[in-house]
């Protein structure tokens, strides 16, 4: 026998490579069982969960949060309370889900929304970290950049659809996060920054027409934003995209 061989068949190379297969086929099955931490279990029609399948489901591991609470994972991911309002538009499992109400309210497609926290980001001092700056005075807007205050609301469909009355800073990010607008109807409306256009003159939505500022999502208290709200407020506009007006569900061709 040649040197490294244990018998005539087998030798310390071929062993080596056998505990490598060895090795990275519980490498991945490790792997693949930890990323179903998140989402699972999964779902092919609403109600009817489905079997994870030969690699299983992780047992929960414990979390521990910068504010002392704890959190599982995976965890129960049913919607308690939350009808879906939506139904397949075919028989068969998997087919797509047509909205059955207002689907920018009920939360259906681009216009869903995670039941997060119904509380407040925080700062690393623990204040609420996405405030308007009527209570952040310490920022201001740049010298030189149009101040959105003050200036109109131009909806989708050219019509106003308010104006804006102040502007929401992230506190810990030093950004601006949402603009809040004095709606034409009387109340009042978080407008996500990202969608907006600010010019010197107006403030240009696409997302959403001017009636449906009405219906956008409102806060449970007027200087502080939770994040389950606003999860509900980036989806309201997210779906007006899709659902403002039914041209936009239309193909282009």
């Amino acid at each position: 026998m040649e040197t490294g061989s244990i018998t005539e068949y087998i030798d310390v190379a071929q062993i080596a490579l056998y505990a490598f297969w060895i090795f990275f086929a519980g490498l991945i099955f490790y792997l693949r069982r930890e990323d179903r931490r998140e989402g699972y279990p999964l779902e092919d029609t609403p109600g009817n969960r489905r079997d994870p399948g030969l690699i299983w489901i992780p047992a929960p591991k414990v979390f521990k949060l910068a504010n002392g609470q704890t959190r599982q994972a995976p965890r129960d991911e049913t919607d308690a309370g939350r009808p879906l309002a939506a139904e397949p538009i075919a028989p068969w499992h998997g087919a797509p889900l047509q909205p059955t109400g207002n689907p920018m309210v009920d939360g259906v497609g681009p216009a869903a929304y995670a039941l997060r926290e119904d509380t407040p980001d925080v700062t690393f001092e623990g204040q609420p970290k996405i405030v308007p700056m009527r209570v952040a005075t310490s920022f201001s807007v740049t010298s030189g950049d149009p101040d959105p205050r003050g200036l109109p609301v131009i909806a989708a469909d050219g019509a106003e659809g308010g104006t804006c009355s102040d502007i929401w800073v992230d506190q810990g990010e030093h950004m601006i996060r949402y603009l809040e607008i004095d709606t034409a109807g009387g109340g009042k409306a978080l407008l996500p920054m990202p969608l907006a256009r600010v010019s010197k003159d107006a403030i240009k939505v696409k997302s959403i027409t001017a009636a449906q500022f009405a219906q956008v999502p409102q806060l449970a208290n007027p200087v502080q934003v939770t994040r389950l709200e606003e999860d509900k407020i980036s989806a309201y506009f997210g779906g007006g995209h899709l659902y403002a007006e039914p041209s936009r569900q239309e193909p282009l061709l």
